[in-house]
């Protein structure tokens, strides 16, 4: 064998640990392409990029990219974000699902990998990352109750739309409230009658200090929650019946701040298909 693979330091990991299949972390990321360079970036992530980058790596079991269309990007609030700015950047979504239990040791080979693909010059540097953190689960709150997929087989099963939302809050204490109201409360409430199937509920957590130079510290941590909404229908078709309204009802509860909320759609993969409207 040409490369010292250390084939039976695999066959140790595989015996050892955690191996559910419940998404105990996500890595959550909306990137901007710099302008001129949408089409290499579709293709370096795709083609590349979301295999030796992401699913090929230990314990990131399941993935999937969405797309925000110019006309998406303008659907976004609020106008003054403190995730976006402007509100309208990133307009390339991906979601990956972790092994509960497996963040650490997903997080070592990660940081090696992407230090590797550095070195190789298999990175692609024309893009900012608008919003990029690893998270912890928190909670799932379904639609149909016991009916239809779980948040496992979320990034799987053939969603029309997402929609990101992000929400602040004053402080951890306020945080762990405002969850509360969030799982019991509010989300059974804007799901009833709802496009959206099921809504997953992350909080961040800080990036490693030996993290790539170009994708800033996690904010919000101990702040701020993430929430996933997966859609039946296209977003286009649904937004002002369901999706308008989100920030007052947050505020209202006096537990904390939209910072966004942000519809995106699926992308089609090996394909260049909405690359010519994100402008």
């Amino acid at each position: 064998m040409s490369e010292d693979t250390r084939s039976e330091t695999y066959a140790e990991l595989a015996a050892v640990g955690p191996y559910g299949v419940r998404p105990g972390h996500a890595l959550i990321t909306m990137v901007e392409p710099h302008p001129g360079h949408e089409y290499a970036y579709n293709r370096w992530y795709e083609d590349d990029h979301y295999y030796a980058g992401a699913m090929a790596m230990p314990w990131m079991y399941a993935g999937r990219r969405w797309v925000a269309t110019r006309e998406l990007q303008l659907l976004r609030y609020p106008e003054t974000s403190a995730v976006a700015r402007p509100v309208t950047a990133g307009c390339y979504l991906s979601t990956y699902w972790i092994t509960a239990g497996r963040y650490d040791d997903h997080m070592k080979w990660t940081v090696a990998i992407n230090r590797r693909l550095n070195r190789d010059a298999r990175v692609c540097h024309d893009r900012t990352h608008v919003f990029t953190a690893f998270q912890d689960h928190e909670t799932t709150v379904y639609r149909d109750g016991a009916a239809g997929p779980r948040d496992v087989h979320a990034l799987d099963h053939p969603y029309a739309g997402l929609v990101l939302e992000v929400i602040d809050s004053d402080s951890p204490e306020q945080r762990a409230a405002l969850l509360e109201w969030l799982r019991t409360r509010h989300l059974p409430r804007r799901l009833a009658g709802s496009p959206a199937a099921l809504v997953t509920v992350f909080r961040p957590t800080p990036l490693p200090g030996d993290r790539m130079t170009y994708v800033r510290q996690v904010e919000g941590v101990g702040t701020r929650l993430t929430l996933l909404w997966f859609l039946e229908r296209d977003p286009h078709a649904c937004w002002a019946g369901h999706f308008t309204g989100l920030e007052e009802q947050v505020a209202q509860s006096g537990l904390g701040r939209v910072e966004l909320v942000a519809p995106f759609i699926p992308t089609v993969p090996g394909t260049d298909t909405y690359v010519d409207r994100l402008r």
